[in-house]
């Protein structure tokens, strides 16, 4: 049998075999970020993850930040811009100073890497590595051996979603609460005076009138989604502008911050609760559904009319309660 020089002279061969370790990580990895549905290889998160928190970045910059030489940046970034996910700005006629920056595209990749790659791989990782002891050699081939049973891909599947928690609103959040909300109207409808009226204006339209509006908020992510309970009568709200970012979705961050957000009604002594909605939003009509809310007719009658595109009316019906 043939062995394994690059093991047996670990020295002379380190750095052959830290790339092949290298590689079987990051290959790992890619099973990780296919399975989460990212369209983004291992090798690209290192500059998108510096361009995210440090950029607009030149390409300089980007080397100096990477420790890597401008060649491997250039590289790498002809495949991004490629793919939509940074784009390029000349801040001078000189080519040098063009600045890199995420697109929007780019920044909705990251944030489904932060949701369900990033703290699976790191977890994966640290799972590998909490038994090392010995010499560098040793733990490398500790490492080695502990991927050879148990792949990062295998063992990034026993870890959990990420938490999610609850946030107040407050002014600094007001632009969260637009950009949200903006997303999944404009990409299902049409924006009508009055979403902006309320979009614009939060404080004025929904806190300082005697409502609420609630950001569900994911451990290493931030805001990600926002729903408001807007007071129309005494005692009598309407659950409006609820909507979770596209890239965070599929992770029932939308039923946990529902189920919050009914909670805060009924803390607000919240006798009606409705809703107004259109049949093309089949999916959330499923998810107000399933946490208790049931169409009704008289809601129809008395709120529809603000809203042009309104053919569903909904009204919370608290479980075991038959009217």
């Amino acid at each position: 049998m043939v062995g394994d020089i690059i093991t047996e002279q670990g020295a002379l061969f380190l750095g052959s075999r830290l790339k092949r370790l290298a590689e079987r990580l990051q290959g790992d990895v890619a099973d990780v970020t296919e399975r989460a549905g990212v369209p983004v290889q291992p090798a690209h998160y290192a500059l998108l993850g510096t361009v995210d928190q440090y950029g607009p970045l030149t390409v300089g910059e980007l080397a100096d930040a990477m420790q890597i030489s401008q060649p491997a940046v250039t590289r790498t970034l002809s495949r991004l811009l490629e793919m939509g996910l940074v784009e390029s700005s000349r801040v001078h006629r000189d080519q040098r100073h063009k600045t890199i920056s995420l697109t929007a595209e780019g920044r909705s990749v990251l944030v489904r890497s932060k949701l369900l790659v990033w703290p699976q791989v790191e977890k994966a990782v640290a799972g590998v590595l909490e038994s090392l002891s010995g010499s560098f050699l040793e733990q490398v081939a500790a490492i080695e051996a502990s991927l050879a049973e148990r792949t990062l891909s295998e063992r990034a599947l026993s870890v959990s979603t990420p938490e999610f928690s609850i946030r107040e609103f407050s002014d600094d959040l007001a632009g969260a609460f637009r950009e949200i909300n903006i997303q999944w109207i404009e990409k299902m409808y049409r924006v009508e005076p009055a979403d902006l009226d309320v979009l614009d204006h939060p404080r004025e339209r929904i806190i300082d009138t005697g409502g609420a509006i609630l950001f569900v908020e994911a451990e290493g992510v931030g805001v990600i989604g926002t729903c408001a309970l807007r007071k129309t009568g005494e005692r009598q709200f309407e659950l409006t502008k609820m909507g979770v970012l596209e890239a965070a979705r599929g992770l029932k961050a939308g039923e946990f911050l529902l189920r919050k957000t009914v909670e805060r009604a009924h803390s607000m002594g919240a006798e009606l609760l409705y809703l107004l909605s259109n049949r093309k939003s089949a999916a959330a009509i499923h998810l107000y559904e399933k946490v208790g809310f049931v169409h009704d007719a008289r809601v129809m009658r008395k709120f529809a009319a603000q809203y042009a595109r309104c053919d569903v009316a909904m009204r919370y019906r608290a479980p075991g309660r038959k009217s």
